[in-house]
């Protein structure tokens, strides 16, 4: 497997999750709604990096790939959180 198609199934992923907890959210809980938000301005980054992920150098993607890793990690942990949070 590919280190591109390793990160597009980790973006499916979170995106699946992402689309579940959003419709929970606009039934859930107000005080998570903050939260939520911030989660989504990483989201929108996450996805504008990984759109330009395939026009950059190697040595870029090398970066893009480090910061991917961590900022996956970041908002499924925070999914996961809010996931519990909601019941």
């Amino acid at each position: 497997m590919t280190e591109v198609s390793r990160r597009e199934q980790v973006m499916e992923k979170l995106r699946q999750e992402r689309d579940e907890l959003r419709v929970k959210m606009h039934l859930g809980k107000a005080e998570l709604k903050d939260e939520w938000e911030a989660l989504e301005r990483k989201w929108e980054h996450l996805e504008g990096r990984m759109a330009g992920l395939r026009d950059e150098t190697r040595e870029a993607s090398r970066e893009v790939g480090a910061a991917f890793g961590v900022l996956t990690e970041e908002l499924g942990e925070a999914y996961r959180r809010i996931r519990h949070r909601l019941g």
